[in-house]
């Protein structure tokens, strides 16, 4: 078994929060971490050289202000933590040198429900909730949070609003942005909350500084949130295609149509072999689609229609779904017990417009199979799977497995990242769909946002937040 050892910290629990504060080391190593590549790789290395030096577990919002207080008087870096399952650094401690300490501001206490409106279909829920618990608690009301990232299980409310995730939708209401109708962060210069409203044409939307601000501009403490009924109809199949073009082709007439599939992923047949769905050799699709108050087989029957009009090849009786489903659910599991066999797992999301998806699929397995024989990592597998679709682009999700050194796991990971994140920015592609910025995305992500865009978001975090310790490293430099 792997022995950890922190440094001890560097700052004391102040007096008047001992009663929300610990230093104690179990509570330091947990959040010392997140599920980054590197993250895990250093954890396996006995490494935790980026513990917090203290852990806040704060049991109301008044809690979180009497801490942000004093730590911007400290001069004490704070990194909100909700399950810790950002996959890209954002909850790594990570923060320089210029802070007298760092803080995990850690929100498992602040989990409740605290009103549902079943006029409105919507709920106040607190930031701190995780997935399966939130679904628990709407079940009496049956009704739905329908929004299901493959974290799940593992992370909160407050980190999918704070990283904008995407879920269980691939059209329609794909990100946790659909759903939120307003909002409730402290920042340290105050507490601040948006009109609950359906929609609002007044100025800029102030959910939108909420949306994605992974903790650099405030903590979220609770939201308003939109639900559905949970469904009671349910429709779903298998469709096999000779070509990864006559794929994509029958995906992008699925998404400008109007039958909204729930679920509407691609796999290309490495992706569709790995994951046990098929032999690997045809590109399958996973159609399905739901809803709360009446039947859908009609439009499955509409959307394998679409799919015959690009050669799509129905399955009989969805085979392959189910596969695909557990696979899904297994496979961050998967990626850390490969880690234990020095194989280099690692994923990379992205979006782009229709005109570019193939050419965005080919550039970034070039450049990763390149950096891969650069290292001596060669052969490698390299698959896809499209995971959100729009009426104007769609989603590639790349993986990448190869042997790596045990020891040294993190060199070749950094290669076949930069090679990755260079190629989606070379072809007009996002750094990221819906796993964050975080630390290990930022200097792509500042390529591809405008600059005086960077300039108004550091304005915001000077007036939210004047001591620049909250999150320090995500998002604004």
């Amino acid at each position: 078994m792997t022995s950890y050892d922190a440094s001890p910290p560097g700052i004391g629990v102040p007096g008047a929060l001992a009663h929300v504060i610990v230093d104690a080391e179990p509570d330091r190593l947990a959040h010392a971490w997140g599920k980054s590549f590197t993250d895990l790789a250093q954890a396996r290395e006995g490494r935790a050289d980026h513990a917090p030096d203290l852990v806040a577990y704060p049991a109301d919002e008044s809690d979180v202000v009497e801490v942000l207080a004093w730590a911007s008087d400290a001069g004490v870096a704070v990194i909100p933590y909700g399950g810790g399952s950002s996959v890209v650094g954002g909850v790594t401690p990570d923060v320089g040198a210029e802070f007298a300490g760092t803080l995990s501001l850690d929100l498992q206490r602040l989990d409740g429900v605290l009103d549902v409106d079943p006029v409105s279909r919507a709920a106040r829920i607190q930031a701190g909730i995780l997935g399966p618990a939130l679904a628990d608690a709407l079940r009496p009301h049956g009704l739905a949070l329908r929004h299901y990232p493959q974290s799940y299980e593992f992370s909160s409310l407050g980190g999918w609003i704070a990283t904008r995730s995407g879920g269980h939708y691939a059209t329609g209401r794909t990100r946790i942005d659909d759903f939120v109708e307003s909002v409730r962060v402290v920042s340290p210069a105050g507490a601040w909350e948006t009109l609950r409203v359906p929609s609002s044409g007044a100025g800029p939307d102030p959910v939108r500084l909420a949306l994605g601000n992974e903790g650099a501009l405030g903590v979220i403490t609770e939201a308003w949130v939109r639900l559905d009924p949970r469904p009671a109809f349910t429709a779903a199949a298998t469709v096999h295609f000779d070509s990864l073009g006559e794929a994509l082709g029958a995906v992008r007439a699925l998404a400008q149509s109007d039958l909204a599939p729930s679920n509407l992923r691609l796999l290309d047949r490495a992706e569709a072999a790995t994951s046990f769905v098929h032999d690997g050799s045809a590109e399958v699709l996973i159609l399905g689609f739901e809803s709360g108050d009446h039947p859908v087989e009609d439009r499955l029957a509409a959307g394998l229609e679409c799919c015959a009009d690009h050669a799509g090849q129905a399955q009989p009786r969805g085979e392959g779904a189910g596969s695909w489903r557990s696979a899904f659910l297994r496979m961050p599991y998967l990626r850390d017990a490969l880690m234990d066999h020095a194989i280099v797992c690692e994923t990379f999301e992205t979006a782009c417009t229709w005109d570019r998806a193939e050419g965005v699929v080919a550039a970034v397995r070039d450049a990763v199979l390149r950096a891969l024989a650069s290292e001596g990592l060669a052969p490698a597998s390299v698959s896809f799977r499209f995971t959100h679709a729009y009426p104007d682009g769609v989603a590639p999700y790349v993986t990448v497995m190869a042997r790596g050194r045990h020891g040294d796991l993190v060199a070749p990971w950094r290669a076949i990242k930069a090679a990755a994140s260079d190629a989606l920015v070379e072809a007009g592609a996002t750094i990221t769909h819906h796993h964050a910025v975080g630390r290990d995305h930022m200097p792509w992500y500042r390529q591809e946002t405008p600059p005086w865009y960077a300039v108004s978001l550091a304005a915001a975090r000077d007036a939210l937040d004047p001591a620049g310790i909250m999150n320090p490293g995500v998002l604004i430099p």
